[in-house]
């Protein structure tokens, strides 16, 4: 994202409407469910309800889908007014629902919201790692660390809170030793990250990295974030700078795998660009601390990087094409036909094809078309796709994080 799209993220102008919820089956006759949420999801386990089978939850203007993540068959429509983003829970049934008043949970297997909730204004990132999920709330500065595996009671998790000392658009990502990774900045400035250990001392700080965006682990928990002038790694208790050719080159936004010491990136030369459209990615070798650029010959936008089930670098193109990248080479190995050729839009909010991967299955959705395809990695052949009522625009679904 450009300079002027940061801005609109951290004024975060979002639509926001607070409404009651309603829920109801997509050509059925259900029922509302505002405040019915978590009894809904009490008697789905009592058998009293279909559950879904490894949910899938993708966004639309004024809502959100339920698909089962095998057939795509579409379980549930909720609406839910505002732009609401979507992220994995870290377990198989939930998912977290950024909406205007914060953060929320949500029980996709069962299809009802829960008690969980973290209200704060401008809800942000949300950090899955070593069995622990990382919410950072824009407007307060506040993190917010729980296990996933808390959620299943349907109320807010008992965990880890810190407060920035200023609140800013920013990441943060429990280690496994509980060290507490967590950026530096102001709402006009990011600058860098500070480390604290499970006592929340600080232990570690680095101020080097301009306008730091966005969060990777990759192999061996080494932890990237990204600069407008490289990446930043946190490693064996010490902060490393990869420098980025150029006074300006920004790799905002990451996407990291436990099978691989390298992560990938996006790459942006251009700081007074209303909307830059990069067809050059990044990938940083966490061992030697190198970044290699290779041009994929298309662009592509901050929703569409992901890692495959082998540590593959996962790219879908404004060419439709999905390419599955070897990360030590920077070779395509695969080039998987998609979706359309596309065109990403000014405005980050609008919708755009994304892709989202869960295990050995690529998600790819086509707005244009309304619709919905699953792809099998490892063969590179469609599995099946779905149309639904509205273009969507977030995808995300339930992740087993242990």
């Amino acid at each position: 994202m450009n300079r002027s799209t940061r801005a609109r993220m951290l004024t975060g102008t979002t639509l926001a409407l607070t409404a009651s919820l309603v829920l109801s089956a997509c050509g059925g006759s259900g029922g509302t469910a505002s405040e019915d949420g978590p009894k809904q999801a009490e008697q789905a386990k009592n058998g009293k309800a279909t559950a879904v089978k490894k949910p899938l939850v993708a966004s639309y203007d004024g809502g959100l889908y339920v698909l089962d993540g095998e057939t795509l068959k579409l379980a549930k429509t909720v609406e839910l007014p505002g732009f609401n983003r979507v992220n994995p829970a870290g377990d198989q049934d939930h998912v977290v629902i950024s909406t205007d008043s914060g953060f929320r949970v949500y029980d996709a297997a069962r299809q009802a919201f829960t008690d969980a909730e973290f209200k704060g204004a401008k809800p942000g990132h949300v950090v899955r790692h070593g069995g622990r999920t990382v919410l950072f709330t824009d407007g307060t500065g506040e993190v917010n660390v729980f296990d996933p595996a808390d959620l299943s009671g349907g109320k807010r998790p008992e965990g880890r809170s810190y407060t920035s000392a200023e609140a800013h658009h920013g990441v943060a990502i429990e280690l496994a030793g509980g060290e507490l990774l967590t950026t530096l900045g102001t709402e006009e400035k990011r600058t860098g990250a500070l480390v604290l250990d499970k006592n929340d001392k600080e232990i570690a700080r680095a101020e080097n990295c301009p306008g730091v965006h966005g969060e990777a682990a990759a192999r061996g928990e080494v932890v990237g974030l990204g600069c407008e002038d490289g990446v930043l790694l946190y490693k064996d208790g010490e902060f490393t700078k990869v420098d980025a050719p150029g006074d300006y080159a920004r790799t905002g936004n990451q996407a990291g795998s436990d099978a691989s010491p390298i992560l990938l990136g996006d790459y942006k030369t251009d700081p007074e660009a209303e909307l830059e459209r990069p067809t050059r990615i990044s990938l940083i070798d966490t061992r030697t601390a190198k970044m290699k650029l290779v041009d994929l010959g298309t662009s592509y936008s901050f929703r569409s990087l992901a890692r495959g089930p082998h540590g593959e670098a996962l790219v879908l193109g404004t060419n439709g094409v999905l390419h599955v990248i070897d990360p030590e080479t920077g070779e395509v190995e695969k080039k998987i036909e998609a979706v359309g050729d596309w065109t990403e839009p000014l405005d980050w909010q609008q919708p755009r094809p994304t892709l989202f991967v869960r295990d050995h299955t690529a998600y790819v959705s086509e707005p244009g078309k309304r619709q919905l395809h699953s792809f099998d990695l490892d063969s590179g052949k469609k599995g099946t796709s779905v149309t639904l009522p509205k273009a969507t625009n977030e995808l995300s679904g339930t992740v087993d994080g242990h």
